[in-house]
């Protein structure tokens, strides 16, 4: 099996409002490092999810719009602004 952690999805802006820090994801990847290491909390069936959806797109198991639509509802659980963005 071939993992491809590269894999692209639409752009989405996160903003933290407790920081401030805004960052943008675009690859399945980008989006495992910001649950990993700057989600506000690691609880929540959304977050999970989200998490879920980052390996099952990096192994080719799901196509990358819904770890895009995961992001986007685990983002609402935790009140992270997420800001979507089609290329």
């Amino acid at each position: 099996m071939e993992w491809d952690a590269s894999r692209r999805i639409d752009p989405i802006i996160l903003v933290f409002a407790e920081t401030g820090v805004r960052k943008i994801v675009r690859t399945a990847r980008q989006a495992a490092e910001i649950l990993m290491q700057d989600w506000p909390t690691d609880d929540g069936e959304e977050f999970f999810s989200a998490v879920k959806a980052c390996l099952d797109v990096i192994t080719g198991d799901t196509e990358p719009d819904r770890l895009r639509q995961a992001i986007i509802r685990a983002a609402a659980e935790a009140g992270v602004a997420a800001i979507t963005v089609i290329d």
